[in-house]
């Protein structure tokens, strides 16, 4: 939410630092941050005209991403561009993502009924993480040569925001959201050590429960588009300054949602912890899940049970993020998921490095 993967989501160490062992907060994390993507794409089939789920999935959207992107950046602080390094990145992320934008503009098709069109430059629902790790990634060493990246990359994600690009590379994305993956690389783990304290950890449920409390207050506002950074202000009715004081209002409450939900991860080896270092799995293949249950009619019927339907889906969808983290899924899935090159490419004194 997917090293070359949203999140490492490939066998990436859990530290950036030269160890040798995996540190179980980092792989809870990125197994709860894919729980929570599947579970805040299956609520939005919901999630309209039912006041609490949708302030819950505000929430949730505030934050997911925005953590999502950090971890990937602070994953990549080691992507020098070496041949060994890029082949992993065409292998981690530009393959799967080319397969699962077939994959999805056919599940569009058949169950939406949408023309089958391939249009690689123009991502396909969730696969526009993939295209915005790829470009993200490639920048890493830019990022590393210049003083004040951060600060940087938040000037040109709010300008970005005041253009009228297309979608071509979900741009608008990857410009918008650029801040989380910069903050990323420059994070080091004395900055999460800071979150592992009992008092973070209650500040941290107190301000998520704020967050959740203030979103049903606002509802049926905000826009989505502010949180899923693929519009520019031209799509809101308002002027330029506003627009720059929304953004920056929404950076602020992220980095606060970010860090809440950092403190509140486990920092043992939970029940999950192993499936957080398999996230690409449930992350590419969850969304076709999706479009399974849309063709079968569920969601109208879940939401015609109330409470009881909300349920019954975010039950199934953890349990689905789960097999679909698990060993026997990923032998299937694997040539699609993690395919491999050709060995020649690259030398061997490159890879050995």
């Amino acid at each position: 939410m997917p090293t070359t993967e949203p999140l490492e989501l490939r066998k990436t160490r859990a530290t950036a630092d030269t160890t040798d062992t995996r540190d179980p907060f980092f792989d809870n994390a990125k197994f709860l941050l894919i729980v929570l993507v599947a579970l805040g794409h299956s609520w939005e089939q919901i999630s309209y005209g039912t006041h609490a789920l949708q302030s819950v999935h505000t929430v949730v959207y505030t934050f997911h991403m925005p953590a999502f992107i950090l971890l990937c950046g602070y994953f990549s602080q080691r992507f020098t561009g070496r041949p060994d390094q890029v082949r992993r990145l065409i292998e981690g992320v530009l393959i799967p993502y080319l397969l699962f934008e077939t994959a999805y503009s056919a599940a569009n098709s058949v169950v939406r009924g949408e023309p089958f069109v391939l249009t690689p430059t123009e991502p396909t629902y969730l696969c526009w993480f993939l295209i915005a790790l790829f470009l993200w990634r490639l920048s890493t060493p830019l990022w590393r040569a210049i003083r004040h990246p951060v600060p940087i990359a938040v000037l040109i994600s709010l300008a970005a925001g005041l253009t009228t690009m297309g979608y071509d590379l979900a741009l608008p994305r990857v410009l918008m959201f650029l801040p989380w993956f910069v903050l990323g690389l420059n994070l080091r783990p004395e900055h999460f050590a800071l979150l592992r304290t009992r008092v973070a950890r209650r500040w941290a449920v107190v301000a998520l429960v704020c967050a959740v409390i203030g979103a049903y207050r606002l509802i049926p506002a905000p826009d989505e588009h502010w949180l899923s950074m693929d519009a520019g202000f031209t799509e809101f009715d308002m002027g330029r300054p506003q627009y720059l004081a929304v953004r920056i209002g929404i950076f602020a409450l992220s980095a606060v949602l970010v860090a809440a939900f950092l403190a509140c991860v486990p920092r043992r080896r939970t029940p999950f912890t192993a499936l957080g270092a398999a996230t690409m799995y449930p992350y590419l293949l969850h969304g076709l899940l999706i479009r399974v249950c849309e063709a079968a009619g569920l969601y109208p019927v879940l939401k015609n049970l109330g409470l009881t339907g909300q349920i019954l889906l975010t039950l199934g969808v953890v349990t689905a993020v789960f097999l679909l983290s698990s060993p026997p899924v990923r032998k299937v899935f694997r040539p699609l998921v993690e395919p491999r090159l050709p060995r020649g490419a690259v030398p061997v004194d490159q890879r050995s490095r």
